[in-house]
């Protein structure tokens, strides 16, 4: 399949022609996947395997379509109705699809939980949506039970799979009693709330509120330009569905284009072997992973696998470092597009098919979307000025942006100043308008007055033969206000020494200027990430500070 051409093949004619339709009425469950299922019933949706790659199980649209009328109408019984939140917490099992879109039919708002999630972290969901449905399944049962002993309101308790705990019903036996006719409720309007997501926290938690269009019909671009879907393709986005990559590879835009999507159960570590050995084995045509996954892949002997299903590779959730995407390429053919977002929006920035790449680039903006680098004043700056990555809001407001962080007025206002959406990451653009990442707002490194972005140091690091993963951040200097310090994860079979110290700050001054250089540099066994796989370069930089003041008082 890898000579099928590129869903867009002039970028600045698409930009300049694209417009999304947007019906003052809509449902995504209803008029995505229940229209598929009119259409073409017996069409795959979604091919599931089992933790250890077996049990597959296929699932047309008309599956789903049944399904999830039965779920709407189950969930209607037990008390759910439009506007209502519903915690959602389960492992990548095919019964996600059925409450998500259940939920999606009856116009209540899902709240996906990764199920890492504690009992405090989910009580704290609970309590500040104000959410009376929890679903999950009998591991999440336990914690789902812990967090209830904080609330003051009462709590409908569903469990998806078997032992069902006291106290919860079963979802299996409800959906078995269901009726399979669409559920009696009133249409939702394209801008009626949809789903709800909480940021990951790298800075601070929110709940962003998306709405129908924004999601259900804002991530066709997502899909469109930078997967590049078929209705002919499986595609695979590694994702655990509690943080917003399962909607941006997963739920919406994949099913919008008629694209299949392929899941695995994995619980626990990744077993990597496995991972490329299902590839191939499952035929899959387009993958999607976080550059971690990448990064981790690379050290596997890309040359005994097979390769010949797959067809386009995508990246995001933070750009992926240069040699990365070399080593993929020689091994396998295949470039890997890096693309942006946030859980705020769909694709802003990518990489495509029909675009020259350049490795470590953001890539352009996409099709819908006015991207542009600014101050704080709103004023669009030069190619080769560093400043916030933001998006065009005024006079006309894109779809595939999210309403607003939800009970949260004082977020929602720093975050829509003037005409712009600020997305709190910094950026610079070269003369032919590529987006090149520096870092969040607050990662950004000032020493003796150089602004440096971690994101270069770091893949200056991963250059190296040694190094498997680093992370860069600030710490505190009397004299240069703040140094470069670089936490590095080595690769397999080497070991940290002074010696090599030396050769990694030299291999630095090399690869980029001679003050970016990391003046520490500590060997790490694993470096702190949140749920959806990015570093938290702000739980290395704490540290660093509470060091460092700890010194000074000593």
């Amino acid at each position: 399949m890898r000579d099928l051409p590129p869903n867009m093949t002039d970028y600045l004619a698409t930009r300049a022609s694209f417009r999304l339709e947007v019906p003052e009425v809509y449902n995504y469950a209803r008029d995505v996947v229940d229209a598929w299922a009119d259409r073409e019933p017996g069409k795959l949706a979604l091919l599931a395997v089992g933790p250890g790659g077996g049990n597959p199980r296929r699932y047309s649209f008309a599956d789903l379509a049944a399904s999830s009328n039965r779920a709407a109408n189950f969930l209607a019984a037990r008390g759910v109705r439009k506007g209502d939140p519903v915690f959602v917490m389960l492992p990548r099992i095919p019964e996600w699809y059925e409450v998500i879109l259940g939920c999606i039919k009856l116009g209540a708002l899902p709240m996906p939980g990764t199920t890492l999630l504690t009992g405090r972290d989910i009580a704290y969901r609970l309590e500040r949506a104000g959410a009376t449905t929890a679903v999950t399944d009998p591991e999440g049962a336990a914690k789902v039970d812990e967090a209830a002993e904080r609330l003051v309101v009462s709590l409908e308790r569903l469990c998806v799979g078997e032992p069902t705990p006291t106290g919860w019903a079963s979802w299996a036996s409800g959906m078995e009693a269901a009726a399979e006719r669409p559920p009696e409720v009133e249409p939702t309007r394209s801008d009626d709330p949809l789903l709800i997501y909480f940021t990951s926290g790298t800075v601070a938690t929110k709940m962003v509120l998306h709405t129908q269009a924004s999601l259900g019909i804002g991530h066709q671009i997502t899909a469109r330009f930078w997967q590049d879907l078929k209705p002919t393709d499986l595609h695979w986005t590694l994702s655990d569905f509690g943080w917003a990559k399962a909607a941006w590879g997963k739920l919406f835009g994949q099913w919008a284009l008629g694209a299949a999507n392929f899941l695995w159960d994995l619980r626990g570590k990744p077993d990597y072997d496995l991972m490329l050995r299902l590839l191939g084995d499952h035929r899959v045509t387009t993958f999607c992973a976080p550059p971690t996954v990448f990064r981790a892949l690379v050290l596997e002997d890309l040359s005994k696998y097979d390769w010949s299903s797959l067809r386009h590779c995508v990246s995001a959730g933070e750009p992926l470092n240069p040699e990365v995407i070399k080593v993929w390429r020689d091994a396998t053919g295949l470039v890997i597009y890096d693309g942006y977002g946030q859980t705020e929006t769909v694709n802003l920035l990518a990489n495509y098919r029909c675009v020259e790449v350049r490795p470590g680039s953001m890539g352009k903006p996409t099709p819908g979307f006015d991207v542009c680098v600014v101050d704080e004043d709103g004023n669009v700056l030069g190619p080769g000025e560093e400043g916030h990555v933001a998006v065009r809001v005024r006079p006309e407001r894109p779809v595939g942006l999210f309403r607003e962080y939800w009970k949260g007025p004082e977020a929602t206002a720093d975050a829509f100043r003037g005409d712009w959406y600020y997305t709190g990451d910094r950026a610079t653009t070269d003369e032919d308008g590529y987006f090149w990442f520096v870092g969040r707002s607050d990662d950004v490194i000032i020493s003796s007055a150089y602004r440096i972005g971690p994101f270069e140091v770091e893949s200056a690091l991963v250059e190296h033969g040694a190094v498997a993963e680093a992370a860069v951040v600030g710490k505190p200097d009397p004299e240069r206000g703040q140094i470069v310090k670089a936490f590095v994860v080595l690769a397999p079979g080497r070991t940290g020494s002074n010696d090599l110290v030396r050769e990694l700050q030299e291999h630095c001054r090399t690869v980029t200027a001679p003050f970016k250089y990391p003046r520490e540099i500590e060997f790490v066994d694993e470096l702190p990430k949140t749920i959806s796989g990015k570093i938290r370069r702000v739980e290395l930089r704490e540290r660093e500070i509470e060091i460092s003041n700890s010194i000074d008082s000593g």
